[in-house]
């Protein structure tokens, strides 16, 4: 092993260091400033090296500068007298391992160095550099079937739909298909159908003539004008209302549409890519969707897996993200301990592939050292209970990280695909009879052992028992009513009425949780 490098004009701190360093069996080398360690850079490296801020002979700022230009992947930790909020930052910045205050306990010191030991070693034995940004990862087999079914519509410009839940990459997969189909050379335009007023959104899709409406000053392309000769991307497409469902069946089917206020008809040349992570059958038998433009979207239906179904994925997944926000904020990569991700691989991640990234860019920001262990996740990551949870159980408490607050969702309290299928656990507030009552996430504590399955999911089975005893109609879409009300309710309560922060921690969009507001009445 090569020797740890002190670096500091005080006579006295080298030589406890040295005194300790050795006692631990570690090779030492000291230098008085930093001129003296950046010429004996010019033909050898240490394994750490350990720097004083400020020195008679110069800056350890600048040494850590000239020490990253040379060997990015060395341990640099800074020390100093001064402990202000500036040299801190400074350190961080210029990508330290870590910063040490004086006066500092020797013990901790040795600790720290043995820490940065192991992540230099780590860092001469394991490449995780990656070449070329792939465009989806997975080695999972169920994401192997959606590689070749990519790989076959590479010659076609079929119409496709995608299902899958929220956040499990709907978009990507659409833009793969249009990557790799006759149409790469065209534009690829997207629309969320459920994140515009439903005022304005045949609008947005067939554009407007001037004069058409008030306010509409002048005349405007729709998308599908915009994605000419390419594709179009419908997100959502299961909210979308069902008067302008008949005008997308009639562009689907002869290929013409009209802008709002025109009269010459207009030729589209566009493929259609829709999504949704909702049931679409169940929308039509329920009225809300049209039957023809269902089979004239399900020409070739793509399902993709949810991230509980291809856990392994995981691992790659972390160290891929964890590279693209290190290089988004021009940082150091940050690296996973085996533990962690072992640790990770059991959790549900309701939120998907979404919920993943999210918490590797939080890693990346927050994460106190080079190396991500289990202590340093979010703390709702860190709880057993949300470790151990199942996808039809179990939740993790409310903290300061965004999307990891949410409670995976009952699987017999939903349709696949429904929107309560992305949401967490029911609560009271939905409307249960007393009998009934469900815990919600503030009452997890007074439940036996914290094991949430066992606790709602019997009152769950016997409300929905009760019901259709009574032959209540509709018995799907009341429980699903139901279970958002008390979902978004709850949030909101959390979130002192913080409609963005609400949605967050239930893994929704801002959007979504509006519209959810309004269907549900709850804007009062």
């Amino acid at each position: 092993m090569k020797p740890i490098w002190i670096v500091d004009d005080d006579q006295s701190i080298r030589w406890v260091l040295e005194k300790a360093l050795s006692r631990a069996s570690l090779p030492v080398r000291s230098f008085t400033g930093p001129r003296e360690a950046s010429a004996a850079l010019e033909h050898d490296s240490p394994q750490v090296l350990v720097s004083d801020i400020r020195m008679a002979g110069g800056s350890g700022l600048e040494l850590l500068q000239t020490v990253k230009q040379r060997h990015p992947g060395l341990p640099v930790i800074i020390m100093t007298a001064f402990s202000d909020l500036d040299s801190a930052v400074a350190a961080f910045q210029g990508g330290a391992f870590e910063y040490l205050a004086k006066p500092f306990d020797v013990d901790r010191a040795v600790e720290l160095i043995l820490r940065a030991v192991e992540e230099s070693l780590r860092e001469a034995t394991v490449d995780e550099r990656i070449t070329e940004e792939p465009e989806i990862l997975g080695q999972a087999s169920a994401m192997q079937d959606v590689f070749r079914a990519i790989g076959r519509l590479s010659h076609s410009s079929a119409t496709v739909l995608i299902t899958g839940e929220s956040g499990s990459g709907k978009e990507l997969v659409a833009r793969a298909l249009h990557r790799h189909s006759p149409r790469a050379s065209g534009p690829f335009i997207a629309l969320n159908t459920a994140a515009i007023p439903k005022d304005l959104l045949e609008s947005e899709l067939f554009g407007h003539e001037r004069g058409a409406f008030t306010g509409a000053q002048a005349t405007r392309r729709g998308r599908f004008e915009q994605a000419e000769s390419g594709t179009l991307f419908l997100d959502e497409i299961g909210d979308m209302p069902l008067d302008l469902q008949t005008r997308l069946l009639r562009v689907l089917s002869d290929g013409n549409y009209y802008r709002v206020g025109g009269h010459s008809p207009i030729k589209a040349n566009v493929r259609v890519i829709a999504a949704t992570h909702q049931n679409l059958e169940d929308r039509v038998r329920q009225g809300l969707f049209r039957e023809d433009l269902y089979h004239r979207l399900n020409v070739i239906r793509l399902r993709l897996p949810s991230l509980r179904e291809r856990n392994e994925d995981i691992p790659l997944l972390v160290r891929h993200f964890l590279q693209k926000s290190a290089r988004e904020l021009g940082v150091e990569t940050k690296r996973i301990s085996e533990s962690a991700l072992n640790h990770l691989t059991r959790f549900p991640f309701p939120g998907n592939v979404r919920q993943l990234e999210n918490l590797s860019n939080w890693l990346t920001v927050m994460a106190p050292a080079q190396t991500v262990e289990i202590k340093d996740l979010p703390p709702e990551f860190q709880m057993p209970s949300a470790v151990n949870a199942s996808v039809t159980g179990g939740a993790s408490a409310a903290g300061s990280y965004g999307n990891v607050g949410v409670s995976p969702a009952p699987a017999s309290a939903s349709a696949p695909g429904s929107s309560a299928a992305a949401s967490g656990m029911p609560g009271a507030p939905g409307g249960l009879p007393a009998s009934a009552a469900m815990p919600t996430a503030h009452g997890v504590a007074g439940i036996a052992g914290g094991d949430m399955a066992d606790a709602w999911e019997p009152l769950l089975r016997r409300e929905v028992a009760r019901l259709l005893r009574s032959a209540t109609p509709d018995v799907m879409d009341q429980l699903t009513r139901r279970f958002e009300t008390a979902l978004i309710n709850e949030a909101l309560d959390f979130t002192r009425g913080r409609k963005v922060e609400a949605a967050s921690r239930l893994g929704i969009g801002r959007n979504t949780i509006t519209r959810k507001i309004q269907e549900l009445g709850l804007e009062s």
